[in-house]
């Protein structure tokens, strides 16, 4: 039997822009659903913040969807899932769907035994990752690259400037000098990028992301819980973003692949 709350919306946050790459994927899968996504512009990166200000952050924005009947909320965030996921869970009811950088499908297909991670320091230095770390350390060598710079230019919708690539050269060949056949992205502001990454560092080397994963996962979680969005219409996507100098609704549009309109997070919010 079909829950009541099957029409209720799902609330998406990220940072910044860098969860419209998780969105994406969502609303490809589940395109019925009527989905909610909010930028946190006005504090990206959180790869740079204090734990408890990222928390902080989720917190007021996990408020703001539960205000809006959510049905579940994904933190498209790594750096969020690592700060804040463990402390949002007790205090809400619904199901809360959190990143994992795809260490494991890469520790599954490397044929050197050797990926390396591009992701933010924050994410890094987590006790998450450092968790998902210890898991696969036996089984592939694991390298990891801080890439201070990169959400930067993603928020700013730059995605191939000389700048831009120069950053994604610094990052990567460490990588590449070490053998690695699988780099995975642990930020979500990366698959962007995806395409400039992959002409840097060639066709031998894999890039991979976890949204479609997510995304699956989220289908999974809604079916077990008998949520998911009758196939009558397609879904509306409504966009939130905390930055009010006009550059949100460009970024976003540029990135979504479509013109959209962006409201400012109210001002409880925005605090």
């Amino acid at each position: 039997m079909t829950d009541k709350n099957a029409a209720n919306p799902i609330g998406v946050f990220d940072s910044g822009v860098g969860g419209l790459s998780v969105l994406r994927e969502i609303h490809k899968l589940l395109p019925h659903e009527n989905l909610l996504y909010v930028a946190d512009s006005a504090h990206a990166p959180y790869g740079d913040k204090s734990k408890e200000f990222v928390l902080e952050r989720s917190t007021a924005i996990v408020d703001f969807f539960v205000s809006h009947q959510v049905k579940a909320v994904v933190v498209a965030c790594n750096t969020a899932t690592g700060a804040a996921v463990k402390e949002l869970r007790p205090t809400i009811n619904q199901t809360i769907i959190a990143m994992e950088p795809a260490v494991k499908p890469a520790a599954e297909r490397t044929q050197t035994g050797i990926i390396g991670v591009l992701a933010t320091s924050r994410t890094l230095s987590s006790n998450n990752f450092q968790i998902l770390f210890a898991r696969f350390a036996d089984q592939v060598k694991i390298i990891t690259q801080a890439c201070p710079g990169l959400v930067e230019q993603v928020e700013r919708g730059d995605l191939s400037s000389d700048k831009t690539r120069a950053l994604i050269v610094q990052y990567v060949q460490p990588l590449v000098a070490q053998n690695v056949d699988i780099i995975v992205l642990g930020c979500t502001h990366y698959p962007f990028l995806v395409s400039l990454i992959q002409e840097i560092v060639g066709s031998s080397i894999a890039v991979i992301d976890s949204g479609a994963a997510i995304a699956r996962e989220l289908k999974s979680r809604l079916e077990k819980a008998e949520i998911l969005a009758g196939p009558h219409h397609p879904g509306p996507v409504r966009f939130w973003s905390s930055d009010g100098n006009g550059q949100a609704k460009q970024v976003i549009s540029q990135l979504w692949g479509a013109d959209v309109e962006v409201d400012i997070m109210p001002e409880r919010v925005l605090a």
